[in-house]
């Protein structure tokens, strides 16, 4: 079992910048592949990064050149830098990790933490 807790979240005004945190519980995390995604009202859960543990990284389209994922497995933590926000980046932020084992995918979710991009 995997516990993530995400922190960071808050109120920015447009073209400013927050880092969100995702902390991970237990052992294993080094293998996991972890996301962060967002949701907003109305809207489709999207992915907007991930990293494996090769530390390949993947972004959403709407965020490349903005955002940066990076791990530290030493800390079991993995950030998303969110820089040059901007009103549609408002959502709920939620850290996923996928872990294989024994031929099966599992996959674990946080509970989100909100950002706000306005005036």
């Amino acid at each position: 079992q995997v516990q993530l807790v995400e922190s960071g979240g808050g109120l920015v005004q447009p073209g400013g910048s927050l880092r969100l945190s995702c902390a991970a519980s237990g052992s294993g995390f080094s293998a996991d592949v972890i996301g962060w995604y967002r949701q907003a009202p109305g809207k489709q859960r999207e992915l907007v990064a991930d990293i494996t543990p090769g530390v390949s990284t993947k972004y959403g389209d709407s965020v490349k050149g903005r955002f940066a994922i990076s791990r530290d497995n030493a800390k079991n933590t993995v950030y998303l830098q969110m820089n040059s926000l901007k009103p549609e980046d408002t959502a709920v932020y939620y850290c996923n990790a996928k872990r294989y084992l024994l031929g099966n995918w599992f996959e674990y979710w946080g509970q989100g933490t909100q950002v706000t991009v306005s005036s």
